[in-house]
């Protein structure tokens, strides 16, 4: 597991050099905006006000060691949902205990041939992996529009955000889910937006997912992560030439597509524990469909947010 672990990591951010009370690792399942909770918290000094000194590493959510890493202990905590959702309904000892965005950033975007979604019948969609967030909303969306995802639809494994693009725009799929900046960059080139997630359905996108022994054992390491992934989503939201500058470094993007990016996403970062809920249980009914479970699952099976209310009362946010 160790090599395993060690070949599909990368460490884009170098830990700090102080002494700090806790030692994290947090993981993020590639580089796209609405994974910048924490690698901004991190930045900007959150994550260190917070007595946390973290590790950010990415590992790809399409081969499983996320799961695997957060299980096991070699890694403390996760960001990817809809994912996280799917296994604790299966009995990985995992749960959702946060959520730092609520609702999708996502778009379906096709080629410059398909002017809206009653026109991908028959057509190949491209989505990360089964399972996963673009599955889940692809699916939603069809059905939305009138489609059975099973039958009229063909949806295929592509990869993270960036192979998704490069499919699209290379032909090798009719039309794709893609987030900030990658919507923007094919909306440049001609591809047509026929769906906007946030539209349609109320489905979470990030927040902090931890394990059933972390959330026993360290509460207070818990809180103080969330409140750090607060404080990072209240400067997105407030510090828009900051924010813009972040992603200009982080995603090695120019000025012009940052600011565009900052301006799709930033309602989206948010801390609503009740926008949180609803979103998990979406997860839960697709989750459950997808699993063929046949029974009544309480919210608890996959999700804690005790922890997130503390922090926000702490926090002074009120009516959630």
């Amino acid at each position: 597991m160790a090599m395993i672990f060690a070949v599909l990591l990368t460490i884009f951010f170098l830990q700090t050099s102080v002494q700090a009370a806790d030692k994290i690792r947090i993981s993020i399942p590639g580089l796209a905006s609405i994974f910048m909770t924490f690698p901004l918290a991190y930045k900007k000094g959150f994550l260190k006000e917070e007595g946390v000194e973290a590790e950010i590493i990415r590992i790809s959510s399409a081969s499983g060691a996320s799961r695997a890493t957060l299980a096991s202990g070699e890694v403390d905590y996760g960001v990817g949902i809809a994912a996280m959702v799917r296994v604790a309904l299966t009995g990985l000892p995992v749960k959702v205990v946060a959520c730092h965005v609520p609702v999708p950033v996502n778009v379906l975007v096709a080629q410059p041939n398909i002017k809206s979604v009653p026109d991908l019948k028959g057509k190949t969609i491209g989505i990360l992996n089964p399972g996963s967030p673009p599955d889940f909303m692809t699916r939603m969306i069809a059905r939305h529009f009138g489609l059975d995802p099973e039958r009229d639809i063909k949806l295929v494994s592509v990869g993270p955000p960036e192979a998704r693009f490069v499919a699209l725009t290379q032909g090798i799929v009719h039309a794709t889910l893609l987030s900030p900046p990658f919507d923007f960059e094919a909306k440049k080139l001609g591809f047509n937006v026929i769906a906007k997630a946030n539209e349609i359905i109320t489905f979470p996108e990030t927040g902090l997912i931890a394990g059933v022994k972390k959330i026993q054992e360290k509460p207070d390491e818990i809180k103080r992560v969330i409140r750090a992934g607060i404080k990072s989503n209240r400067y997105i939201r407030g510090n828009r030439d900051g924010t813009i500058q972040f992603l200009m470094e982080w995603l090695k993007i120019n000025r012009e597509v940052a600011t565009a990016t900052h301006e799709s996403v930033v309602k989206a970062f948010d801390d609503d524990a009740s926008l949180c809920e609803k979103g998990i249980r979406v997860a839960m009914d697709e989750s459950t469909k997808a699993l063929k479970i046949n029974r009544d699952i309480p919210l608890s099976e996959v999700a804690d947010l005790s922890i997130l209310r503390e922090a926000q009362r702490e926090l002074g946010i009120r009516g959630q």
